[in-house]
Parts: structure tokens; C-alpha cells; sequence
């Protein structure tokens, strides 16, 4: 077992973070001291170094972290939690835990997909106005006519591009600019201001606590604070450059390289961040003496790029190990010091916390519980998305083609049903995933790999629970409606 059994029940802490890969913490090998508080609770925790998403980005991944069922089984057209649908809130809740959550601010972890479930305080920080990343901006009509003149000139365009978008950031250029004015997010400093308000409220009884932080979230404003502890020197004005130039689609992945570190420096200063709240929070669990009475659950609902596959951020298209493959330690009273190395997928985590505090988990829940280790090799995991699904508000971009990947500890194969294609990787010697085994080599594993494949999509198929389908269609159709009526009236 990982965890002594013990009388009291545990109150629980799961603590996700938005876009933090699994090769940017120390404990797992990074070398830049983005971790210290989480390298330190490594080394008494339970650490899973292989653990894998079940989907990404966001919108995939959540739902089998808070509800253990693929993100496509109630269909490719459902984003979210099915109203009624069992959760890890819900099913502690009516086995007597206060519950709470407090998520920065992404829009697709609000009660609109029904993460407010299973919740008693529930708090997206939606209603915070959030600061946009600059963009070029819109080009006048003028503009448009030179663009279009210059592109037709060959080399004339790129340099025609690059004088627009030098011109653009003068323009929105502000002597007042600062970290603060330019974050999209609320900061970590500010969820756990909430959480431990909410610790008040809860002197005794167990009690589950969602923290969902988007300090390594695109755009990357970090805190001043978090630049000085790893000895980051930028302006406020040179990081909106930064972002802005790494944001743009009119230049490739040579030219992105140019500002490669300083972006990755940016995103880890947002770690640290992340990082020394965590330190904050615990310190207050301990002061409060609630801290020996505590699991807390540290993970990702996906990692992020930075052009290893020419790409930027975290697209639906891709399910590269850089995506997938995010840190996952759990540390509790009694805790067994251990480093996992099989593959772990997070549709198992739901399962895993609800064994760790003595409850049984509903028949609903797909994944298995790891509190006590599986006899044998583990079983492959399978990550899955919609490849065309960037924005999961419009219903209509939801229904595209399946990505489907199936990974054990050496392969990795990648099925993509709109492209037609269907790559074999070895991860030990192609950890890059740049030369995909060409056929007939590894026949056998591409074969063991496709029935896994099959058999997630005929499983998925046979449990699809059709109640909850259409209670998630109806209330997408309800406030798809809704909107289009608010639209009007304005």
C-alpha cells in the first residue's frame, strides 16, 4: 500500500497545473531550480515518473482526472462533465467531506462544463478581468494593400511582416506597462489567498480541495518575485515582445528559436511560482496542524511545446510526448517513499484518491485504483482528442477526427483518423519521436498496440452511458442558445 491505514479519514489536497511538463521539474530531472518546495516533498512522496494524460489539451484532459472515464466516451461532440455524472467531489461529498475549488480562471474548468459538480464552494475566477496577450493587431485597409504588394515581391514580404510587427508593439507600447497589467490569469498567490481562507471554515472533518493554477499558462507573465528567485533579468515591456513575437503565425520554427530560452525562462519563472505557493500553502497546513491529516495530489492536465515538433503551446493535433507526459507525486502521512516507473495513466487517479480516503469508487469510474501495486507488467495507456478541436465553445469544431495514442514504456503509437496515418515510435531510442519505425519492422508490437486501440474504442462505444450523453448535449444546446439570444439583446 502507499499509505498506512489509519482510523481517521484523510482530507485531500489536488493541486493541477496548467501546462507543466513532466521534464520541467527537478525531481524528475530538470536542471533549473524551478521546484524546490515539490523536489524536497519528492523525496517523502509516492512519484510516478512515466504518468500520461488521457487527453489534451485541457478540455480532454479534466474529465478523466475528476470523473475516471476517457474524454471521448460520451462522444466526440461532449466537452466537459455530463450533468450528474460522478466525480471525485461528489462522491466525497456525500461521504461527509467538504468540498471546495478554486481554478485560475480557464474558461473550460467552469461550471458551464460542469466542474463545479460535487462542489459546496466553487470559484473559477471568471469573473476577474483578465489581460490579453498583445497581438500584431488588426491592419487598416492601407496595410492590408502593402501586405498583399509585398508578398507578391518574394523576400520583400517576410521583411515587409517584420517592420509591421516592430510597428505594432511601438504602437501598443506603454510607459506604465507591468507584470501584473499584462497577466491573463490570476496568480497562484491569489488561489491560495482563497484556499486558505477556505481552511477556516473547515476547523474539523475531512475536507477535499481543488487548486487548478495557471502561472505556466500562455501568455508567460510571471511573477517579479518568481524572476528574481532564479535569477531571470527582463522588463515588463521586453516579456510582452517576447509573447508577442512567440505568437505569431507568419514566421516559422527557425525564426521562433530565436527567443526560444528567453520564452522557456518566462514559463519556468511561472513554475517557480507555482512552486513556492504550493511551499506557502503547505506551510500553512502545518501551522494549522492539518498537515500529518493530509494527501496532497500534485499534477498537469498536459505539458507544453516549445517547437521540439515546430510547434507552439498545447494544440488538439499533436499528442507528443512533450503534451502528454506531466509529473504526478503523491505525498501523505505514513507514505511509503517510492518512484513508480511503470506507465500511469490519470484516468486511474479519480480511483487511486477515493481508495486513499476509504471509499469505494461508482461503477461509472473506468480507471483502477494504484494504492495497491498491480501484479505483472502495467497495461499500455491511451491518450485520445479531437485533432481539429481549438475551440470547444463552437459545437460544430467538436466532431472531427479522432487522435488516438497507445503507450507503453518503450512504444509509442500514434493513430490520427484524419490523416490517415498510423506511426510506431521507440521512445528509448527516439525519444524525440522524429523516425517512426517503417513497416514490416515491429510488426508484433504495432499489432499488440492496434488491438489496444480497437478495444478503447469498442469499450467506449459499449459503456457509453446514453442518460448523461443527452443531458450533456441538452445543456450545450441550452446555453449555445443562450448566448445567441444574450448576443442579440446586446
Amino acid at each position: 500500500m502507499l499509505l498506512h491505514e489509519t482510523e481517521m479519514a484523510k482530507s485531500i489536497v489536488l493541486i493541477t497545473v496548467d501546462c507543466l511538463r513532466a521534464d520541467h521539474v527537478g525531481f524528475l530531472g530538470y536542471p533549473r531550480n524551478t521546484t524546490p518546495v515539490l523536489d524536497s516533498l519528492a523525496s517523502d512522496s509516492v512519484v510516478f515518473s512515466n504518468a500520461i494524460v488521457a487527453g489534451s489539451p485541457t478540455y480532454y484532459s479534466l474529465p478523466a482526472i475528476m470523473t475516471s472515464r476517457n474524454p471521448l466516451a460520451l462522444g466526440r461532440d461532449v466537452i466537459g462533465i455530463a450533468p450528474g455524472e460522478p466525480t471525485i467531489a461528489s462522491m466525497l461529498r456525500q461521504s461527509g467531506y467538504a468540498t471546495a475549488a478554486f481554478l485560475a480562471g480557464n474558461p473550460y474548468l467552469s461550471a458551464r462544463f460542469g466542474y463545479d459538480i460535487g462542489f459546496e464552494t466553487f470559484r473559477d475566477f471568471l469573473d476577474v478581468k483578465n489581460a490579453v496577450v498583445q497581438k500584431a493587431g488588426d491592419p487598416s485597409r492601407i496595410n492590408r494593400y502593402l501586405s498583399k504588394a509585398s508578398h507578391s515581391l518574394g523576400p520583400v514580404g517576410a521583411v515587409y511582416d517584420e517592420l509591421y510587427f516592430r510597428y505594432c508593439q511601438n504602437k501598443v507600447k506603454s510607459p506604465t506597462e507591468s507584470f501584473e497589467s499584462l497577466r491573463r490569469f490570476p496568480s497562484a498567490d491569489a488561489i491560495i489567498d482563497d484556499a486558505t481562507s477556505f481552511l477556516e471554515s473547515v476547523s474539523f472533518g475531512p475536507f477535499f480541495l481543488w487548486l487548478h493554477l495557471m502561472d505556466a499558462h500562455s501568455p508567460y507573465y510571471p511573477k517579479d518575485e518568481a524572476l528574481r528567485l532564479l535569477g531571470i533579468e527582463t522588463s515588463a515591456s521586453h516579456a510582452r515582445y517576447l509573447n508577442s513575437y512567440w505568437n505569431r503565425n507568419d514566421i516559422g520554427p527557425k525564426r521562433l528559436q530565436r527567443h526560444h530560452d528567453e520564452i522557456v525562462a518566462l514559463y519556468d519563472a511561472g513554475i517557480r511560482w507555482v512552486d513556492s505557493q504550493i511551499g506557502r500553502f503547505a506551510e500553512e497546513l502545518r501551522r494549522r496542524k492539518i498537515w500529518d491529516d493530509c494527501i496532497v495530489v500534485v499534477s498537469a492536465d498536459h505539458g507544453e511545446e516549445f517547437v521540439e515538433q515546430g510547434g507552439r503551446y498545447h494544440s488538439p493535433a499533436k499528442l507528443t510526448e512533450e503534451l502528454i507526459h506531466v509529473p504526478l507525486l503523491i505525498h501523505g502521512s505514513g507514505c511509503k517513499s517510492q518512484v513508480r516507473k511503470e506507465p500511469f495513466s490519470l484516468v486511474d487517479l479519480g480511483p487511486t484518491i477515493l481508495d486513499a480516503a476509504g471509499i469505494m469508487p461508482p461503477t461509472s469510474f473506468r480507471g483502477k485504483s494504484v494504492w495497491q501495486p498491480a501484479i505483472g507488467p502495467a497495461p499500455p495507456v491511451v491518450v485520445e482528442s479531437v485533432s481539429t478541436c481549438s475551440n470547444p465553445m463552437q459545437l460544430q469544431g467538436r466532431s472531427g477526427p479522432r487522435m488516438i495514442v497507445v503507450r507503453d514504456s518503450v512504444y509509442k503509437l500514434v493513430i490520427d483518423f484524419g490523416g490517415s496515418r498510423c506511426d510506431l515510435f521507440n521512445l528509448e531510442s527516439d525519444p524525440q519521436e522524429v523516425s517512426p519505425i517503417p513497416s514490416p519492422a515491429e510488426n508484433l508490437t504495432r499489432r499488440r498496440l492496434l488491438e489496444c486501440a480497437r478495444s478503447h474504442i469498442s469499450r467506449s462505444i459499449l459503456h457509453q452511458n446514453a442518460v448523461q450523453r443527452m443531458d450533456a448535449c441538452l445543456r450545450d444546446l441550452q446555453l449555445e442558445c443562450g448566448d445567441m439570444v444574450g448576443s442579440i439583446s446586446a
